[in-house]
This record gives structure tokens, C-alpha cells and sequence, in this order.
């Protein structure tokens, strides 16, 4: 009995080691606490970008149309070739204008021969009235026909120049250097100076305006921070804008600023604006829709962040800022405008304080302890890569 009892008596002891070493085990061997990857905040002088939807608008547009009525004849360009002014583009038929003018010729001759004759009668009654040969009356009546006649022949010369001008207005030139669109008439078309029908459109795109708006509110704002000291004006470069295009990619050409509107638009109380951008290969279009990026201004000592260290709500925007205890604490931030894929941080944040950016799905406990380690978006890269590879697999 005695051998039984000491048995268990050993096999209990065994137990209850076992169990103060499964008791101790967390307090000792506990998992680490994990990785985030950190920014450390800076100040900076930064650059406040504004990007507001706009059109392309062709630096000049000339409709060509009808100025005179026939038949169209003939097209003299190549649809969406360049023109340069003065080049014909249509001919319109001309044989009615060259039998006007032929017929004004004709009354100019006329009218010519008429004077003429008006005139010899007046000089010839000249010496015969001082003589008294003839009456007064009658000197008075060759004279008013003399200058009845220099009035035809005045009259006949302006109807040539009309003519003419009718017979040069059925040769269509181009009004400006461009590039022309497709014809909107067609051969055979009957055209008409009354409703001054459209010919073609000429559009000048080697350099191109883009047109778009601001809120008032906002040039306001602006306006009263540059006045009180909180911006700096971004000197030089303040006029100058970026086009990005629809698919996010920025336009290789800068732009610059012409002005600003003075008045503000009641229906949506908008400011309009119009930058001028050379577009040598002429990338962008008239009517196209993009987005202008325009710097307006410079806080003198900002701080940027990812934007996906910051998270924004309805309550304001926050950031996970990690303390001394290498625990991370919420922090209220004021944010102004994005730079790139960065927020403008105006307030909330001291230089040398270390933001959480990368590895919020590694903190399950809120508040525990985390390990910073520098963040840079080379190394989120690299680290996404391997774990996009293994999900693939």
C-alpha cells in the first residue's frame, strides 16, 4: 500500500508542475508586439494645390461661312488638314457676281460719257452767258448736269466695287491659320449670305485655353489667409498651372494663369478662370475634360503625410500618433489640401512625433504597445508584393 500511495503522491506532484508551468508561460514567452511602419512629421514649406475641373477651349475659332448666294461648286481643301489664311477652301458659283460687275462696268461708261458731254456743254456756255449770249438759267441747268454727271459716274464705281467684292466673297479663304474640320456643306449645296450658312470651322490648337471655376468661398478663404500671414504666396510660380488628364496622367506642358474673373457667377456662385497652355502636339482637344492643378499658394512651415495615415469622418480628421510608451493615442488634425498622394497637415502635429502609416491590421488590442519601424512607400511596395504572390498562390 505504502508503494501505491507513494506513486500518486509523485504523480500529483508531476501534475501540479505542470499546471504552474502552463500558468506561467504567458507571463514569461508572450507574443512581441507587432510591426507598424512610421512617419516622422517634419516641417516644410508646402505648396497648397488646388485641382478643379475644366474644359479645353481652341485659342481662336473661325466659322467660315457664306457671304454671298449660289450653288457650291467645288472644295479646294483636305478635311482635317491645316489652312492658312487666305488659302481658298470653296468656290462658289461666280457667274452671276462676273455679270454684275460686267454690267456695272458698262454703267460706268456710260456714266462716264454722259459727263463727259455734261461737261463740254457747261465749259462751252461758260464764255456765252458772260457775253450774254445765253440766259442765266439755262448756264445754271449745263452746269447742274455736269455735276449730275460726275454723281452717276461716282455712283457707277461704287456698284464695281460691290460686284467686285460679291465675285471675290464666291472664292471662300480661309479667315485664319488653323486646322479645319470636316466640310459641312457638299458640292451642289445651295448656300445663302441671308442666313449666312456654315461652311467648315477653322480652329487654332498649337496653344489652347482651358477654362474652369472656383468657388467664391474659397478664393475668399484664400484671400484672407494670404492678408493675414497664415499662407505666403507661392511668388513666380503662383500662375502657374498643371492639366491632368482623364486617366490621372499630368500633361507634360505647363500652363499659366491669364486671370481670374472679377464677378461671380449668382446661378452657382462660382469664380471663373482661364489658363493658356502651349499644346505643340496637340494632346488636348477642344471640348476635352480635365483637371487643373493649380498652386496658389505656400504654408511656410507644413507637415505631409500618406493620406493613408489619416483617416477623415464626419467628426473630423484623425491620426494614430505613437507616445513614448510606444503606445499609439488618436490625434485630431487639421488638414488643408492634398499634395499629390499626401495631406497638407496645417495643425494638430509637432515636428519629431512618429505617425502610424502602414500596419493597422496588425494592432488587435487597441492602446497595446506597438514596434515603429520607418516607413517609406518603397518599402510598403516591396512588402505588399510577397503577400499579393503567396494570396495568388
Amino acid at each position: 500500500m505504502i508503494p501505491l500511495a507513494i506513486a500518486i503522491a509523485s504523480l500529483l506532484a508531476a501534475c501540479g508542475k505542470k499546471e504552474d508551468a502552463g500558468h506561467a508561460a504567458p507571463a514569461g514567452g508572450g507574443m512581441p508586439p507587432p510591426a507598424v511602419g512610421v512617419v516622422t512629421t517634419a516641417l516644410q514649406p508646402v505648396a497648397l494645390q488646388t485641382e478643379l475641373p475644366g474644359r479645353v477651349e481652341a485659342l481662336r475659332i473661325a466659322q467660315v461661312r457664306a457671304r454671298v448666294n449660289g450653288i457650291v461648286l467645288k472644295r479646294l481643301f483636305t478635311e482635317g488638314s491645316e489652312v492658312k489664311a487666305g488659302q481658298p477652301l470653296f468656290q462658289i458659283d461666280p457667274a452671276p457676281y462676273q455679270a454684275q460687275l460686267d454690267s456695272a462696268q458698262a454703267s460706268l461708261a456710260k456714266a462716264q460719257a454722259n459727263l463727259n458731254q455734261a461737261a463740254a456743254q457747261a465749259e462751252r456756255n461758260k464764255p456765252l452767258v458772260e457775253a450774254k449770249a445765253i440766259s442765266q438759267q439755262e448756264y445754271l441747268v449745263s452746269v447742274a448736269a455736269a455735276k449730275q454727271g460726275e454723281a452717276d459716274v461716282a455712283a457707277a464705281k461704287a456698284a464695281i466695287t460691290q460686284a467686285k467684292l460679291s465675285l471675290d466673297y464666291a472664292h471662300v479663304t480661309a479667315p485664319i491659320s488653323g486646322r479645319i474640320g470636316r466640310a459641312l456643306v457638299t458640292e451642289g449645296a445651295l448656300v445663302g449670305a441671308a442666313d449666312a450658312t456654315q461652311l467648315a470651322l477653322i480652329q487654332q490648337t498649337s496653344t489652347v485655353y482651358v477654362n474652369f471655376t472656383q468657388s467664391a468661398n474659397e478664393v475668399q478663404q484664400l484671400r484672407r489667409s494670404l492678408a493675414g500671414g497664415g499662407l505666403k504666396s507661392a511668388g513666380a510660380n503662383a500662375a502657374q498651372v498643371r492639366i491632368v488628364l482623364e486617366d490621372g496622367t499630368e500633361y507634360a506642358k505647363p500652363g499659366k494663369l491669364l486671370f481670374t474673373d472679377l464677378s461671380v457667377d449668382p446661378t452657382s456662385g462660382q469664380v471663373t478662370l482661364r489658363a493658356e497652355v502651349p499644346n505643340p502636339g496637340e494632346g488636348l482637344l477642344p471640348g476635352q475634360y480635365v483637371r487643373v492643378r493649380l498652386s496658389q499658394a505656400e504654408v511656410p512651415a507644413g507637415i505631409l503625410l500618406p493620406q493613408q495615415a489619416v483617416t477623415r469622418g464626419s467628426n473630423g480628421d484623425t491620426v494614430l500618433v505613437v507616445g513614448a510608451d510606444n503606445k499609439p493615442t488618436p490625434r485630431p488634425v487639421k488638414i488643408g489640401s492634398a499634395w499629390g498622394n499626401q495631406w497638407v497637415v496645417l495643425d494638430g502635429l509637432k515636428p519629431g512625433e512618429q505617425v502610424i502609416a502602414d500596419g493597422f491590421q496588425k494592432m488587435f488590442v487597441p492602446g497595446a504597445p506597438v514596434k515603429p519601424v520607418p516607413w517609406t512607400p518603397a518599402a510598403a511596395a516591396s512588402a505588399a508584393a510577397p503577400a499579393s504572390a503567396a494570396s495568388g498562390q
